[in-house]
Protein backbone atom coordinates (compact mmCIF):
# COMPACT_ATOMS: atom_id res chain seq x y z
CA UNK A 1 0.00 0.00 0.00
CA UNK A 2 1.02 3.34 -1.18
CA UNK A 3 4.41 3.57 -3.66
CA UNK A 4 6.98 6.09 -4.95
CA UNK A 5 6.28 9.08 -6.87
CA UNK A 6 8.19 11.93 -8.05
CA UNK A 7 7.91 15.14 -5.95
CA UNK A 8 5.27 17.52 -8.24
CA UNK A 9 3.17 20.63 -7.17
CA UNK A 10 -0.42 19.34 -6.74
CA UNK A 11 -3.83 19.70 -4.83
CA UNK A 12 -3.94 15.63 -4.97
CA UNK A 13 -3.99 14.60 -1.15
CA UNK A 14 -0.76 13.05 -0.27
CA UNK A 15 -2.29 9.21 -0.13
CA UNK A 16 -3.88 9.53 -3.37
CA UNK A 17 -0.54 10.38 -5.22
CA UNK A 18 1.17 7.54 -3.38
CA UNK A 19 -1.36 4.63 -3.93
CA UNK A 20 0.71 2.17 -5.61
CA UNK A 21 -0.78 0.69 -9.06
CA UNK A 22 0.21 -2.59 -9.09
CA UNK A 23 1.02 -5.57 -5.86
CA UNK A 24 4.92 -5.12 -5.96
CA UNK A 25 4.43 -1.76 -4.30
CA UNK A 26 1.62 -2.72 -2.07
CA UNK A 27 2.57 -2.50 1.22
CA UNK A 28 0.26 -4.77 3.75
CA UNK A 29 -1.88 -7.76 3.72
CA UNK A 30 1.19 -9.87 3.04
CA UNK A 31 -1.46 -12.89 4.07
CA UNK A 32 -3.41 -11.78 0.14
CA UNK A 33 -0.31 -10.16 -1.82
CA UNK A 34 2.57 -12.10 -0.93
CA UNK A 35 3.51 -15.27 -3.48
CA UNK A 36 1.46 -17.73 -1.44
CA UNK A 37 -1.48 -14.87 -1.07
CA UNK A 38 -5.28 -15.74 -2.62
CA UNK A 39 -5.18 -12.28 -5.15
CA UNK A 40 -1.59 -13.11 -6.55
CA UNK A 41 -2.59 -16.47 -7.03
CA UNK A 42 -6.09 -15.48 -8.44
CA UNK A 43 -4.34 -12.46 -10.80
CA UNK A 44 -1.86 -15.58 -11.96
CA UNK A 45 -3.91 -17.78 -13.38
CA UNK A 46 -5.58 -15.51 -15.04
CA UNK A 47 -3.56 -16.55 -17.88
CA UNK A 48 -5.36 -19.84 -18.08
CA UNK A 49 -8.80 -19.07 -16.34
CA UNK A 50 -11.03 -15.69 -17.09
CA UNK A 51 -13.14 -16.32 -14.56
CA UNK A 52 -12.38 -14.13 -11.24
CA UNK A 53 -14.91 -14.13 -8.11
CA UNK A 54 -16.61 -11.72 -6.39
CA UNK A 55 -14.65 -10.49 -3.23
CA UNK A 56 -15.62 -8.52 0.23
CA UNK A 57 -12.93 -6.98 1.79
CA UNK A 58 -13.27 -6.81 5.35
CA UNK A 59 -11.33 -4.75 7.59
CA UNK A 60 -9.93 -1.53 9.27
CA UNK A 61 -9.88 1.80 7.70
CA UNK A 62 -6.55 2.99 6.15
CA UNK A 63 -5.40 -1.00 5.28
CA UNK A 64 -5.72 -0.91 1.04
CA UNK A 65 -9.29 -2.41 0.42
CA UNK A 66 -9.93 0.64 -2.30
CA UNK A 67 -6.24 0.41 -3.27
CA UNK A 68 -6.48 -3.62 -3.82
CA UNK A 69 -9.55 -3.75 -5.67
CA UNK A 70 -8.04 -0.73 -8.55
CA UNK A 71 -4.73 -2.94 -8.51
CA UNK A 72 -7.21 -5.65 -9.63
CA UNK A 73 -8.89 -3.88 -11.69
CA UNK A 74 -5.52 -2.51 -13.65
CA UNK A 75 -4.21 -5.64 -13.73
CA UNK A 76 -6.65 -7.89 -15.61
CA UNK A 77 -7.43 -4.66 -17.51
CA UNK A 78 -11.23 -4.69 -16.85
CA UNK A 79 -13.03 -1.70 -16.88
CA UNK A 80 -13.43 -0.18 -13.07
CA UNK A 81 -16.38 1.37 -11.54
CA UNK A 82 -16.51 2.65 -8.35
CA UNK A 83 -19.28 3.61 -5.82
CA UNK A 84 -20.09 4.17 -2.71
CA UNK A 85 -23.09 2.32 -0.90
CA UNK A 86 -23.80 5.88 1.11
CA UNK A 87 -24.87 7.51 -1.99
CA UNK A 88 -25.67 5.34 -4.55
CA UNK A 89 -28.47 3.52 -5.76
CA UNK A 90 -29.13 -0.33 -7.58
CA UNK A 91 -30.27 1.51 -10.29
CA UNK A 92 -26.67 3.12 -10.86
CA UNK A 93 -24.87 0.23 -11.19
CA UNK A 94 -27.70 -1.48 -13.29
CA UNK A 95 -27.05 1.33 -16.03
CA UNK A 96 -24.14 0.23 -16.50
CA UNK A 97 -24.41 -3.28 -16.79
CA UNK A 98 -26.83 -2.52 -19.43
CA UNK A 99 -24.22 -0.33 -21.25
CA UNK A 100 -22.59 -3.22 -20.94
CA UNK A 101 -24.76 -5.55 -22.71
CA UNK A 102 -25.42 -2.91 -25.45
CA UNK A 103 -21.70 -2.58 -26.16
CA UNK A 104 -21.69 -6.41 -26.30
CA UNK A 105 -18.54 -6.17 -23.89
CA UNK A 106 -17.35 -9.65 -22.71
CA UNK A 107 -16.04 -9.39 -20.19
CA UNK A 108 -17.82 -8.09 -16.99
CA UNK A 109 -16.46 -5.16 -15.35
CA UNK A 110 -15.56 -4.47 -12.09
CA UNK A 111 -17.47 -3.13 -9.72
CA UNK A 112 -16.24 -1.66 -6.40
CA UNK A 113 -18.86 -0.84 -3.70
CA UNK A 114 -17.65 0.75 -0.95
CA UNK A 115 -19.50 0.92 2.42
CA UNK A 116 -21.44 -1.98 1.16
CA UNK A 117 -22.62 -2.56 4.69
CA UNK A 118 -24.67 0.74 4.25
CA UNK A 119 -26.51 -1.44 1.11
CA UNK A 120 -30.18 -1.97 2.78
CA UNK A 121 -31.13 -6.13 2.62
CA UNK A 122 -33.54 -4.89 -0.59
CA UNK A 123 -30.72 -3.41 -2.23
CA UNK A 124 -28.33 -6.08 -2.09
CA UNK A 125 -31.40 -8.24 -2.95
CA UNK A 126 -31.51 -6.17 -6.22
CA UNK A 127 -27.45 -6.73 -6.83
CA UNK A 128 -27.59 -10.50 -6.24
CA UNK A 129 -29.14 -11.50 -9.70
CA UNK A 130 -26.06 -9.41 -11.32
CA UNK A 131 -23.28 -11.00 -9.16
CA UNK A 132 -24.77 -14.40 -9.86
CA UNK A 133 -25.21 -14.33 -13.70
CA UNK A 134 -21.72 -12.70 -13.85
CA UNK A 135 -22.94 -9.65 -15.13
CA UNK A 136 -20.60 -8.11 -12.92
CA UNK A 137 -17.42 -9.05 -10.46
CA UNK A 138 -18.35 -7.45 -7.33
CA UNK A 139 -16.13 -6.21 -4.88
CA UNK A 140 -17.27 -5.02 -1.55
CA UNK A 141 -15.20 -3.29 1.08
CA UNK A 142 -16.91 -3.08 4.87
CA UNK A 143 -15.52 -1.94 8.26
CA UNK A 144 -18.25 -4.70 9.45
CA UNK A 145 -18.67 -8.21 10.28
CA UNK A 146 -20.26 -9.27 6.80
CA UNK A 147 -22.07 -12.07 8.32
CA UNK A 148 -24.12 -9.61 9.83
CA UNK A 149 -23.98 -7.01 7.24
CA UNK A 150 -24.40 -8.85 3.90
CA UNK A 151 -27.40 -11.31 3.14
CA UNK A 152 -26.42 -14.68 3.26
CA UNK A 153 -27.64 -15.34 -0.53
CA UNK A 154 -24.52 -12.31 -1.74
CA UNK A 155 -22.25 -13.79 0.84
CA UNK A 156 -21.88 -17.47 -0.79
CA UNK A 157 -20.97 -16.11 -4.04
CA UNK A 158 -18.52 -13.91 -2.41
CA UNK A 159 -15.20 -14.86 -1.22
CA UNK A 160 -14.16 -13.04 2.06
CA UNK A 161 -11.38 -11.90 2.13
CA UNK A 162 -10.05 -9.65 5.99
CA UNK A 163 -7.72 -7.11 5.43
CA UNK A 164 -5.41 -6.68 9.15
CA UNK A 165 -4.48 -3.56 10.36
CA UNK A 166 -1.05 -1.89 9.19
CA UNK A 167 2.02 -3.08 11.40
CA UNK A 168 4.45 0.06 12.83
CA UNK A 169 6.86 -1.76 10.52
CA UNK A 170 4.54 -1.73 7.05
CA UNK A 171 3.67 1.88 7.89
CA UNK A 172 7.33 2.94 8.63
CA UNK A 173 7.90 1.54 5.15
CA UNK A 174 4.87 3.86 3.65
CA UNK A 175 6.15 7.31 5.65
CA UNK A 176 9.68 6.71 4.34
CA UNK A 177 8.10 6.89 1.05
CA UNK A 178 6.39 10.07 1.90
CA UNK A 179 9.12 11.57 3.44
CA UNK A 180 11.10 11.50 0.81
CA UNK A 181 8.38 12.71 -1.69
CA UNK A 182 7.88 15.51 1.03
CA UNK A 183 11.45 16.13 1.09
CA UNK A 184 10.84 15.88 4.85
CA UNK A 185 12.45 14.69 8.08
CA UNK A 186 10.69 13.38 11.13
CA UNK A 187 13.07 12.58 14.52
CA UNK A 188 12.86 9.51 16.41
CA UNK A 189 10.10 10.73 18.95
CA UNK A 190 8.06 12.20 16.26
CA UNK A 191 8.08 9.51 13.99
CA UNK A 192 7.25 7.39 17.36
CA UNK A 193 4.12 10.37 17.85
CA UNK A 194 3.09 9.74 14.60
CA UNK A 195 2.20 6.31 14.76
CA UNK A 196 0.63 5.87 17.52
CA UNK A 197 -1.56 8.85 16.44
CA UNK A 198 -2.35 6.96 13.16
CA UNK A 199 -3.68 3.70 15.01
CA UNK A 200 -2.79 1.51 12.38
CA UNK A 201 -4.72 3.53 9.55
CA UNK A 202 -1.76 4.55 6.84
CA UNK A 203 -4.36 7.25 5.50
CA UNK A 204 -4.97 9.21 8.82
CA UNK A 205 -0.61 8.96 9.15
CA UNK A 206 -0.30 10.55 5.35
CA UNK A 207 -3.34 13.27 5.74
CA UNK A 208 -2.03 14.36 9.34
CA UNK A 209 2.40 14.64 7.91
CA UNK A 210 0.75 16.21 4.98
CA UNK A 211 -0.66 19.03 7.01
CA UNK A 212 2.35 19.27 9.12
CA UNK A 213 4.27 19.50 6.35
CA UNK A 214 2.76 22.29 4.88
CA UNK A 215 3.06 23.83 7.91
CA UNK A 216 6.61 24.58 8.20
CA UNK A 217 9.91 25.87 5.91
CA UNK A 218 12.10 24.05 7.72
CA UNK A 219 13.49 20.31 6.78
CA UNK A 220 12.18 18.47 9.96
CA UNK A 221 8.89 17.66 10.91
CA UNK A 222 8.53 18.04 14.94
CA UNK A 223 5.99 16.66 17.42
CA UNK A 224 4.47 20.43 17.92
CA UNK A 225 3.60 20.32 14.21
CA UNK A 226 2.13 16.98 14.32
CA UNK A 227 -0.13 18.20 16.96
CA UNK A 228 -1.33 21.11 15.26
CA UNK A 229 -2.16 19.10 12.22
CA UNK A 230 -3.72 16.55 14.30
CA UNK A 231 -6.08 19.23 15.39
CA UNK A 232 -6.79 20.88 11.94
CA UNK A 233 -7.38 17.41 11.14
CA UNK A 234 -9.68 16.31 14.09
CA UNK A 235 -11.78 19.53 13.36
CA UNK A 236 -12.10 19.40 9.98
CA UNK A 237 -13.65 15.99 10.66
CA UNK A 238 -16.30 17.39 13.51
CA UNK A 239 -17.02 19.77 10.56
CA UNK A 240 -17.65 18.06 7.74
CA UNK A 241 -19.28 14.91 9.46
CA UNK A 242 -17.95 11.11 9.95
CA UNK A 243 -17.61 10.03 6.41
CA UNK A 244 -15.74 12.59 5.81
CA UNK A 245 -12.60 11.03 5.29
CA UNK A 246 -13.57 7.57 4.46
Amino acid sequence: MFGDIKYVVTNIPLPELLRPKTLKDFVGQENLVGPNGIIQKLLINQSINIYFPSLIFWGPPGTGKTTLARIIANSLKREFYEFSAVNTKVKDIESLIQNKKQLRLTDAPIVFLDEIHRFNKAQQDKLLPHVEHGDIVLIGATTENPSFEVIGPLLSRCRVLILKQLSEKELLKILGRALKYLKKKLGKKAEKFLLESSNGDARVMLNVLEIAASLINTPTIKIPDLETALQRRQYTFDKQGEDFFK
